[in-house]
């Protein structure tokens, strides 16, 4: 069982916006969880979310499994640090505040189940993963973990899913899509800390001063509750987020619309700077892919449009 980090607590005020997204009958296969004590359940009431079991069928494979390094092997385990923004189709709560679900749940519990380890899960705040593997708290991350070459210069990526960035608003906004920077000047952008979507923003700030214009404003939250209460109550004008997960929100809230692609990136588990965990991971990912469980992650959580065709280890950023 999980319990959420105090930080990852959902706001009173984001529990109407995410009573459609809380309350799952499904569950991860294949991982214990574990988190701080004492912290407080997510608010939220019953909603409709997929609940097809994808996981406990996968069957271990002795190539893939023969990759991982010997004392991985002996040990039957590795420990995992996941990122649970609040909404799908990422990783989310269950109902009871403990339990953890989505499709990177999913992707990671199947991986397992392929290479014959137990998965130590523990949740963890987005921003504070990727460090946390450095110093090797954690044998591996998952939090929607866009490969970009900043990160790989510290970062090795098994990559399992093609997502990207993009942008929502309110239904009265005038943007209807969002193809430059300058488009955004003068308004307040919503969005994770210490993702992808940050620093985008704060290195394109330049369009709107070049342009002559008001820059735009750069609102960071640790958690996704917090991001759609901004922009619902009209703290912020726009959110920047991945595709797949706007996507689903727009879906669940009223009032919202999604403006479409920005710009693709792979998504990658995420391990420490030369971890020998990659060629077995990759090998998992691939056979998950031949044996149709992939596609079938991918069709319960809506997303078969992030397939890739085989796994990679940390492959250059997709440039647009």
């Amino acid at each position: 069982m999980i319990t959420p980090p105090q930080s990852r607590r959902i706001p009173a005020a984001f529990a109407l916006i995410t009573a459609a997204t809380l309350a799952l009958t499904a569950c991860g296969s294949g991982g214990d969880a574990v988190g701080p004590a004492g912290a407080a359940a997510p608010a939220g009431k019953s909603a409709k979310i997929p609940a097809t079991d994808v996981v406990s069928s996968v069957e271990k494979n002795e190539t893939a499994a023969r990759l991982l390094p010997e004392d991985v092997r002996a040990r039957g385990s590795l420990s995992i640090a996941s990122s649970v923004g609040g909404t799908p189709p990422g990783a989310l709560y269950l109902e009871d505040g403990k339990t953890i679900v989505g499709q990177d749940i999913d992707f990671a519990d199947a991986v397992a189940k392929v290479l014959g380890l137990k998965l130590k899960r523990e949740a963890a705040s987005f921003e504070a993963i990727l460090p946390a593997l450095g110093s090797g708290k954690y044998d591996l991350g998952t939090g929607n973990f866009g490969v970009t070459d900043e990160r790989r210069k510290t970062i090795d990526f098994v990559t399992y899913i093609n997502d990207g960035q993009g942008f929502a608003v309110r239904k009265d906004s005038k943007l209807t899509k969002v193809t430059d920077f300058e488009q955004l000047c003068g308004l307040n952008v919503a969005t994770g800390a210490g993702t992808t979507f940050e620093v985008t923003l704060e290195d394109n700030k330049h369009v709107c001063e070049d342009a002559g214009k008001k820059p735009y404003s750069v609102k960071t939250y640790a958690e996704q509750g917090a991001i759609w209460a901004a922009l619902q109550q009209g703290r912020a004008d726009a959110v920047m987020s991945t595709i797949n997960g706007l996507r689903y929100a727009v879906q669940q809230q009223e009032g919202l619309k999604f403006l479409g692609e920005y710009r693709r990136l792979d998504v990658g588990f995420a391990f420490k700077k030369g971890s020998e965990l990659t060629p077995a991971f990759r090998a998992a990912v691939d056979r998950l892919i031949k044996d149709g469980t992939y596609d079938r992650i991918l069709k319960k959580w809506g997303t078969q449009g992030s397939a890739i065709e085989k796994s990679r280890i940390s492959p250059p950023e997709i440039k647009d």
